[in-house]
């Protein structure tokens, strides 16, 4: 009925008709929430009960229904405030307005005043003031309008009248952001929601947006680093061909992204924008819709044809929100993330609201048919979203109990298989083998042994190679010219990873009397300025085997020159490293650095008994990392004892023979005496000291020390004599000997130097004479045994071979018993699954990275999958067709792979776009065209397999893959079909690469 007829438009009944009509109808309505109530004058309704309570037709008339006085403004129709019911209006029922309205019309352009009944919190209530709301758009801040809404009213009723304020389609992609203050504003996500739920109240400002035409929104558009707004808004490229910018370690999940991106049924539900009516935002499983969100940000963007490459940040920071082991930027597993996001979409997008508790029966004999479909309903009456309708399987499970034999069957859902691969028990390493030979380069082996295996079966494969007994063989593992661990032969080859470089040292025959030196190279630099010296380590280390009796500096410098034959050239007998007057200076120098000089240290010895004439290693720190193979001993290096008045010190300026009496410096460096020729004599005539003699014990010794302790000070008037025998020609060392820990630098010792455990030496060279007399490119030459010429067979299985091992027989693990309700106790049951029903979209996760309680490592097996024509037909239960068509055949859409080992990677994807059928390599945000000969490879991780009865045929044409290829970079093109690096450099699972500290040049 028109607001505006008159009294006299229609012809009302009598007034006592009148009178207990509307009577009744205020008597007998209650108030329900939603119900609409209307406002009234109170001066025109009291008027009207005189009017009909009187009986007289002739007396006034109330006339047209005229709410003037409500208003505080006549144009703007707008309330007053705090207006006062049954005093200022009155609240009469939809059923009686109408009735009123229809008898006496309303005042020309007076809108009637419709209110609602809300449902407070433990009340109802008609609504007379609504919610008075601002609404603008986000591009046009300035234009605001004002509208009134119900607190009962939802979201949505906002959004539509935005949409017809502002001329915008009703079907248009856009949110609504609530301005509570001044700078802030939050996200109104649940457009379900009401306007009370919301907390939304009068004077507040609703903001649209809606979404760009490249899939951002306004709000949130990312900034472009490489490419400016303007070339992202002109480029067009193929809808889904589209990067993802590596985040840190986030290549996992864009590979994981990729391949639900070109997943065509998913995709196409977010395309269209179905998610947002089936957000489900009470789910306490779920995550408010935001997650589902986050994923059709991403999608669209991809998808939009506008970009090169996406930025998922927001959705990283979402998924790491609500999933703390993703937080950060540490590499994960791609199929973990593949598995959380399918089940996050899942419970955001489920219809089910209300979750019913239903009770899980056993099949009890009953037909596989009959429970199968019992378990998909119960399982469909909890969990109903595109997740289930694309992903979701169904395997039957049959357990049986090996005591009583009871047969326990169930019929459970699957988003995904992780199906086994075959596992070998052996394993191929590749070592490098050092002989005793010092004139034979290290030769490179590869050999064959148990992957459950001791280094013990190492040295047994080895030995049958190279004749020599593994007894006298040790293994260690080389990392920056040093040993990182050297094993004992009863520790396992599960802690050698294939990337390790190990080496094999041929050492003599272990006894007592034979100690294993671990020997460094060092390279020493010294900084007069600040008398220090700073030393780096060169070259491969060494192990060898030293007699007891011969572990004097002069012999174990004798030793280390003949073990390093090969590649140190030997200095010329004619004095090819004699020193000079400045060599003796520089030696004075040195033997006094650190502020330590040679009376000091003297002051600090205790001459007694025969320490004084042994210097001996002390141990070292700790060592964590390593077990030695040598048992706890102590072996003392013997100086050469100075004969009867030896001056040599005086004479050559070098360190003296370390010994209890005289420990030199307090960093437990090892000196060696300078190498002086026996037919050399002082000035004054004294003789050279015999190294193989032992010093008398008498006081004589400590007296002849205290004679060289007072010639090397330098404030001792000895000084003045040894600046006379400077002139005497000596020849000089190679190098010095020094005591040092695992890594290769000094030991914090006492005076007494004592080696125990694993000895570790160090060679310290000085630069000038390194260059000289060390040739490094020979000593990086290797051989390589015949057996590194035999090619590596590439293990191939065949998918369905990988399927029939899923579905063997097994007997779980005592971990994970099974409770059988007949015997009433947990037995290890025997388990078998089979496939009963398959999804339209299968994902079938390759188990690479294989767990036992013996190894850890990752299968490089190539698995031959089909990439058309998968026939589960051979290993599904259920046989009845569907539409005409096999409900088992399947073609390959996605693959993630990963490239690399345990400890690291990198994930990159092929996937097939669905719109021009063309396959693409995805690497982060780099993007090229890809052929079907480059799909299978041994880093394929993750496959996705779309049913063939519904996959749709390309619409657009395929393009030629010799036309340029989207980016990271607007110029970047793909003129070539190359197949994909991926910086496999750096990840390449092949043995070579277990190598790539060294520098090795192959001979």
């Amino acid at each position: 009925m028109a607001a505006n007829s008159r009294c006299s438009a229609a012809e009302p009944p009598d007034l006592e008709t009148q009178r207990r009509e509307v009577e009744y109808l205020l008597r007998d309505c209650e108030l329900r929430a939603g119900d609409s109530w209307f406002m009234v004058d109170h001066r025109w309704y009291e008027q009207w009960k005189e009017f009909v309570e009187s009986g007289d037709q002739n007396s006034s008339c109330p006339g047209q229904i005229d709410n003037t006085e409500l208003f505080e403004d006549v144009c703007s129709n707008h309330l007053k405030e705090r207006l006062v019911e049954n005093e200022d209006f009155v609240l009469v029922p939809a059923a009686a307005w109408h009735k009123l309205l229809s008898w006496y019309g309303m005042v020309d352009q007076q809108p009637p005043l419709e209110r609602k009944v809300v449902d407070l919190p433990s009340t109802l209530k008609v609504e007379v003031y609504p919610v008075e709301i601002f609404l603008c758009l986000h591009g046009n801040m300035e234009n605001v309008t004002t509208a009134q809404f119900s607190r009962t009213d939802s979201i949505h009723s906002i959004q539509m009248a935005m949409c017809r304020a502002f001329s915008l389609p009703p079907t248009c992609e856009c949110r609504l952001w609530m301005k509570s203050s001044e700078n802030n504003c939050e996200r109104l996500r649940n457009v379900h929601m009401s306007v009370l739920d919301a907390c939304l109240s009068s004077g507040m400002t609703v903001i649209m947006e809606t979404r760009n035409a490249d899939g951002t929104w306004p709000s949130t558009r990312p900034l472009i680093l490489r490419n400016s707004v303007e070339e992202q808004d002109s480029y067009r490229g193929q809808p889904g061909v589209c990067g993802l910018t590596n985040l840190g370690n986030t290549c996992f999940m864009n590979s994981a992204l990729q391949c639900l991106s070109n997943t065509p049924p998913l995709t196409e539900y977010f395309l269209q924008s179905i998610y947002l009516e089936e957000l489900n935002f009470s789910n306490p499983l779920g995550m408010k819709g935001e997650i589902a969100e986050a994923y059709a940000d991403v999608i669209k963007q991809m998808w939009s044809g506008h970009h090169y490459s996406v930025v998922p940040r927001v959705f990283k920071t979402k998924v790491g929100h609500f999933a703390s082991q993703f937080l950060g930027y540490q590499q994960h597993d791609s199929q973990e993330l593949l598995s959380f996001l399918l089940d996050g979409l899942h419970e955001d997008l489920n219809r089910v609201k209300n979750k019913e508790y239903i009770e899980l029966r056993d099949a009890e004999g009953r037909p596989d048919q009959e429970v199968a479909e019992e378990a998909w309903r119960n399982h469909k009456r909890r969990n109903d979203s595109v997740i289930v309708d694309t992903f979701h399987g169904l395997f039957k499970s049959t357990l049986i109990c090996p005591q009583c034999h009871k047969v326990s069957v169930t019929f459970d859902p699957f988003c995904y298989l992780s199906i086994p691969l075959p596992v070998s028990k052996e394993r191929v390493m590749e070592v490098f083998f050092i002989s005793l030979d010092p004139y034979a380069k290290p030769m490179q082996h590869r050999v064959l042994v148990p992957k459950v295996g001791k280094v013990l079966d190492l040295c047994l494969a080895l030995s049958e190679m190279t004749q020599v007994p593994e007894t006298q063989m040790v293994v260690a593992d080389v990392f920056k010219h040093r040993f990182y661990k050297i094993y004992t032969p009863d520790e396992s080859l599960s802690c050698i990873l294939d990337r390790d470089d190990i080496f094999v040292y041929e050492c003599s025959a272990q006894s007592d009397q034979q100690v294993l030196l671990a020997l460094y190279l060092r390279e020493r630099a010294h900084y007069r300025d600040y008398g220090s010296v700073s030393t780096t380590l060169f070259g491969h280390p060494l192990l060898l085997s030293v007699p007891r009796s011969s572990c004097s500096p002069e012999a174990l410098y004798q030793i280390f020159l003949q073990r390093l034959a090969r590649y140190v050239r030997a200095p010329n007998p004619s004095g090819e490293l004699e020193e000079d007057d400045d060599d003796d200076e520089e030696e004075l120098y040195k033997s006094q650095t650190n502020g330590i000089s040679d009376d000091d240290e003297q002051d600090d010895a205790e001459p007694t008994g025969s320490s004084q004439s042994e210097a001996c290693y002390a141990d070292g720190p700790a060592n964590t990392r390593h077990q030695d193979p040598i048992a706890p001993s102590e072996v003392h290096i013997r100086p050469p004892p100075p004969e009867e008045g030896d001056v040599h010190s005086m004479c050559t300026g070098a360190p003296k023979p370390l010994c209890s009496g005289d420990a030199g410096p307090s960093d437990g460096h090892i000196h060696a005496r300078g190498e002086e020729s026996r037919a050399e004599v002082d000035e004054e005539g004294n003789d050279e000291a015999e190294n193989e003699e032992e010093p008398p014990q008498s006081d004589a010794i400590a007296e002849d020390d205290g004679k060289q302790e007072e010639a090397c000070s330098p404030s001792s008037p000895v000084n003045e004599q040894a600046a006379k025998t400077r002139t005497c020609r000596r020849k000089k060392r190679l190098f010095d000997i020094q005591a040092v820990n695992c890594n290769g630098l000094e030991r914090e010792t006492g005076p007494n130097l004592t080696l125990s455990s694993q000895p570790y030496v160090a060679l310290d060279w000085d630069a000038e004479i390194k260059k000289r007399f060390y040739n490094e490119n020979e000593a990086e030459k290797y051989v390589k045994h015949s057996s590194m010429d035999v090619p590596l067979q590439q293990t191939t299985v065949q998918l369905q071979e990988c399927i029939q091992l899923f579905t063997t027989v097994e007997t779980l693990e005592e971990e994970n018993p099974w409770y059988c309700p007949v015997c009433k106790k947990h037995q290890l049951a025997t388990k078998k699954l089979d496939l009963w029903s398959l999804p339209e979209v299968l994902i079938i996760h390759l188990k690479r990275f294989s767990y036992t309680k013996f190894t850890r490592e990752k299968l490089d097996t190539i698995v031959d999958f089909p990439l058309r024509n998968l026939d589960f037909s051979g290993c599904l239960l259920r046989k009845k067709l569907s539409n005409g068509e096999p409900p088992s055949r399947y073609d390959l859409i996605a693959v993630s792979n990963h490239y690399g080992g345990l400890r690291d990677g990198h994930y990159t994807s092929y996937a097939r776009n669905k719109d021009n059928g063309q396959w693409y390599y995805f690497d982060d945000s780099k993007v090229t065209y890809a052929t079907e000969e480059q799909i299978m490879t041994n880093a394929a991780y993750v496959l996705f397999y779309h049913r063939q009865d519904k996959m749709r045929k390309p619409c657009v044409a395929t393009p030629s893959t010799s036309s340029a290829i989207c980016t990271t970079s607007s110029t970047s093109t793909a003129s070539s079909m190359q197949p994909p690096e991926a910086d496999v450099s750096a990840v390449t699972p092949s043995c070579a690469s277990a190598f790539a500290e060294l520098t090795m040049e192959t001979d």
